[in-house]
């Protein structure tokens, strides 16, 4: 499923026109950056929580030359699935 997808589906479920489906698909994934930039959390209950990690700085090698590269720690955007999204996904 891509976006435009999801914003038919939503536009389906929520009896939205497509600009409105848009618009909320829009302004949801908007909310879901900002506060992961912040570091901070989203929770959603029964469906999962966005949050980052942290991934430690290590040694890599450049596969054609064998060459030993530093590669830097970053912040990596994660979702862990909630209990009863992990129960709908494991029904079908």
């Amino acid at each position: 499923m891509n976006k435009s997808e999801l914003v038919e589906g939503v536009a389906q479920k929520a009896g939205l026109s497509l600009k409105d489906s848009n618009a909320a698909v829009n302004a949801f994934m908007s909310v879901i950056k900002e506060t992961l930039a912040k570091g901070d959390v989203v929770t959603l209950v029964g469906f999962g929580s966005f949050l980052v990690r942290d991934r430690a700085a290590r040694t890599g090698h450049n596969p054609r030359t064998g060459e030993a590269l530093d590669i830097p720690a970053v912040k990596v955007p994660a979702f862990r699935p909630g209990k009863s999204l992990k129960d709908h996904v494991n029904a079908k």
